[in-house]
């Protein structure tokens, strides 16, 4: 997954057709749990562009997008957010999948 390496790539991505960002830390023990399955997700999804977004590196986006447990999912649309699937909780592939099947676009 393509890493986010600055806000103005991030406003450009974000109107870009489809694209997911997922919010996450290296320190983080429930993001390092679904990296093996990340690839095969952008493999199943080849309409988006996903980006991984270090919370670290960007904590103020973090908080303008209220984004305060991680991993985290934003999805976009054109420029609108057509999806969120945010917590502080562990996530399964199959929840991941759920959630982009769900997307509004």
């Amino acid at each position: 997954m393509e890493k986010l390496k600055s806000i103005e790539q991030y406003d450009k991505l974000k109107n870009e057709e489809r694209t997911i960002f997922m919010f996450s830390a290296d320190w983080c023990p429930d993001c390092r749990v679904i990296e093996p399955i990340l690839p095969r997700i952008e493999a199943d999804y080849p309409e988006y562009n996903f980006l991984y977004v270090d919370r670290d590196e960007f904590i103020d986006l973090c908080g303008e997008l209220d984004i305060f447990g991680i991993p985290s999912f934003i999805a976009f649309h054109n420029g609108v957010e057509a999806g969120r699937f945010v917590s502080k909780d562990r996530k399964s592939q199959e929840e991941i999948e759920k959630f982009i099947d769900g997307l509004s676009v």
